[in-house]
């Protein structure tokens, strides 16, 4: 698959899904902008070994995602874009009755007014050439939900009705929209919280995965991030161009039950 010549933008994209995604982009061609808050020197290395492992043009761009402003300037400063792929998302648990009203906010914010932001600043450009592709990270939580998880279970919802909403404004110009719904992924941030839920269980490794993690995915496997990146991928093909205001569910049949 050759997406040489188009310029990628993904969000959150210095380590998990969004990691995975700038990857599977790059090694099919696409010049490629990772993002996260930080403006560290690793972050920029990082996007000089991407570029150095696939032979393209990778660069790194700080934006905080809470931020409406910061989202659209990122878009600018990368020069627009023909790809934009939506990850940026953080998790907060509680009983809703409990929930702090900041974490609410900033959950809403990054996770879902983000793409707003982007989208907006980044659809025009992609009308004028006739081509473009939005994918949006959504979740299994955009189509199913689960308790205490109020804030994250609506702004996933909110990204399903949006990518609907982009797709119907875009139909007709060369542009799609679609959202790609994982569940469980294999992640630094996923592997963190194994230990902790081994001891809080009194569970080995692998049982504690497959009884307590997975026990909503019918598979009892994790979805990887090369295939939320392959997923991605496809989605920004030409056989994919027919496809647009769908999800696509990569949860191992979680919503599928």
């Amino acid at each position: 698959m050759n997406l040489q010549g188009k310029r990628a933008i993904v969000t959150g994209s210095n380590s998990g899904i969004g990691l995975g995604v700038a990857e599977a982009l790059a090694g099919a061609g696409a010049e490629v902008v990772i993002n996260s808050f930080t403006d560290r020197d690793e972050d920029h290395a990082l996007a000089a070994e991407i570029a150095a492992r696939h032979g393209v043009e990778v660069s790194y761009i700080a934006a905080d995602m809470s931020d409406g402003a910061a989202c659209r300037a990122l878009v600018e400063r990368a020069g627009g874009c023909d790809i934009l792929v939506n990850n940026a998302g953080i998790q907060h648990v509680a009983p809703i009755e409990e929930f702090p009203v900041a974490q609410w906010d900033r959950i809403i914010a990054i996770n879902l007014t983000s793409s707003f932001h982007t989208i907006a600043a980044a659809l025009p450009g992609m009308r004028d050439k006739g081509w473009g592709r939005i994918v949006n990270v959504a979740s299994a939580h955009g189509l199913t939900a689960s308790p205490y998880k109020s804030a994250y279970v609506a702004a996933k919802h909110g990204i399903v009705g949006l990518t609907k909403t982009v797709a119907l404004e875009a139909a007709g110009k060369g542009v799609t929209c679609n959202a790609i719904c994982p569940g469980y992924v294999l992640t630094p941030l996923v592997e963190a919280q194994i230990p902790d839920q081994m001891k809080t269980h009194g569970m080995d490794r692998e049982t504690v995965i497959r009884e307590v993690m997975l026990d909503r995915q019918p598979s009892r496997e994790f979805a990887t991030v090369e295939e939320i990146g392959g997923t991605a991928v496809f989605l920004c093909s030409e056989a994919a161009r027919q496809i647009t205001g769908t999800t696509i569910s990569v949860d191992g049949g979680w919503t599928a039950l």
